[in-house]
């Protein structure tokens, strides 16, 4: 079968989840070859052997950590030339789809971002998206060159299939442009013991019926109880109830978790726009003309000061 790449998303050579789901969906298209930039291949390589990483291409170099995006850039090129891909797969963040979008130009190949799945067929990969502020899903392939195609976290669920998984070094060559732009320094996240935002599973996010920064307790309380992360409203936001890094929307992150629970949130097309592709949604407002009701699978009218702190205790309940 033909090989397909997958450019690995790790941190200090933990695979990150988006990469398994990135290799379920490769081996819908061929035999997956994970591209591993950084240090720690050789750990890694049993996690990606496992989900069916039929060998790993890994480059190690100070470039990569000491400069932005094109380092990385060079290291998926040569591995494309390398190997003369069917496909290659990034992860739909916001350096991946960079990345995606440079080696397209360089390459002379079209690019599909944002994809929340991917299937064969005869004329090649076909990505689905949901477009304009999820108002249609649409399915399109690329016409010219090789597809390149990031795919959104949580669009498929990663399914272990032993392979080989073996390593293999990738020679790079950097190019003049490579450390144009410098890292200065970097500040550690303050780690909060909840899932990533945009990968989570489940999501509970508050709006503006929170009515204020000293209620969003609240909402963290029955994020935890789930196991879940915190997103908030751009009204939110702009009150400065919660950070920006937490905002769901357009002008925000995207999320697609299992779950997604919106608490005093009216259901604006811009907050829509960024959770609209959840599974399940689930809405809790004391407004029954709140537009979130239109989208929603159940909705809760009534008051979130009241519903919130219940439903925390019986998933607590239930758990316990």
């Amino acid at each position: 079968m033909a090989e397909v790449l997958v450019l690995v998303d790790h941190v200090d050579g933990a695979v990150r989840k988006p990469t398994l789901e990135l290799l379920t969906l490769a081996r819908r298209l061929g035999d997956p070859v994970a591209v591993f930039l950084g240090a720690g291949a050789e750990n890694a390589s049993a996690t990606l052997a496992e989900y069916g990483a039929v060998k790993v291409l890994a480059a190690d170099a100070p470039e990569f950590a000491d400069y932005l995006v094109v380092p990385k850039v060079d290291a998926l090129q040569a591995a494309y030339d390398a190997t003369s891909p069917a496909a290659v797969l990034v992860p739909s963040s916001a350096e991946g789809k960079e990345i995606a979008a440079r080696l397209a130009v360089r390459v002379g190949s079209g690019i599909i971002t944002d994809a929340v799945d991917l299937e064969a067929s005869d004329e090649g990969p076909v990505a689905t998206q949901s477009v304009f502020a999820a108002a249609f899903t649409t399915k399109s392939r690329v016409s010219k060159g090789t597809p390149i195609v990031t795919v959104k976290p949580n669009s498929a669920a990663p399914e272990a299939a032993p392979a080989a998984g073996t390593v293999e070094q990738l020679s790079v060559s950097f190019g003049e442009l490579a450390t144009g732009t410098k890292v200065t320094s970097r500040t550690p996240r303050e780690s909060t013991g909840r899932p990533d935002l945009t990968e989570a599973a489940i999501v509970v996010s508050g709006g503006r019926g929170v009515n204020g920064a000293e209620n969003f307790p609240l909402i963290e309380g029955l994020a935890d109880a789930l196991g879940a992360a915190v997103g908030a409203s751009r009204a939110a936001v702009d009150a400065g109830w919660y950070p920006h890094s937490n905002q769901v929307g357009q002008t925000g992150k995207t999320v697609s978790p299992q779950l997604y629970i919106a608490a005093g949130i009216s259901g604006a097309i811009q907050h829509r726009a960024g959770m609209q592709t959840s599974k399940t949604i689930v809405a809790i407002n004391k407004d029954a003309e709140a537009p979130i009701f239109e989208l929603v699978d159940y909705g809760v009218v009534g008051d979130l000061f009241q519903v919130v702190p219940q439903l925390t205790e019986e998933v607590k309940t239930r758990k316990g």
